[in-house]
């Protein structure tokens, strides 16, 4: 399984998406530190709201194969702006979350998302569990490895890792 970077506003449901990719019972925590399991990182949601912090974001992004933008469905606000993707050296997801919030505005963080740079937008319900399938179905295979002459001829042709040769 691809190793997931949750980043996102604090209570977006980044820590309870970990705990529904893992089949647990949605129980509350307060994420005070990046939490680093075998398949996901969390992060703090101050982490996304600080620019004192957000260099973590860009450090933390390098340990893990894929890197989600996580907003809630009913956010007020958006934290990522349109050069989100400058920094990420990854393929970068949208993950929208509380999709049955009576205030959710999907089609507005969805454009928010793909503002921002996300390549693949998801959404899920972390108590039903809607959408939260699709999304391991993405996740699960292994990323496939490239040789250092592989990955130079990539750059060389202003190719990403995982983008498919033309």
């Amino acid at each position: 399984m691809k190793k997931l970077f949750l980043m996102g506003r604090s209570e977006a449901g980044k820590t309870s998406l970990t705990q529904a990719l893992k089949g647990e019972e949605l129980h509350y925590i307060k994420t005070q530190y990046t939490n680093t399991e075998e398949d996901t990182i969390d992060s703090p949601g101050e982490y996304a709201e600080s620019k004192r912090f957000s260099v973590g974001l860009a450090c933390f992004s390098f340990e893990a194969d894929v890197i989600a933008m996580v907003q809630a469905a009913d956010e007020p606000f958006n934290l990522f702006g349109p050069g989100g993707r400058s920094f990420i050296l990854r393929p970068l997801i949208g993950i929208i979350t509380k999709i049955d919030s009576p205030y959710a505005n999907v089609p507005m963080v969805r454009q928010w998302l793909i503002n921002a740079g996300c390549e693949r937008i998801f959404l899920v319900n972390n108590v039903t569990r809607e959408g939260i399938d699709e999304l391991m179905e993405y996740l699960k295979d292994d990323p496939e490895p490239l040789t250092l002459e592989e990955a130079k001829y990539r750059q060389s042709i202003g190719l990403n890792e995982w983008d498919p040769l033309p």
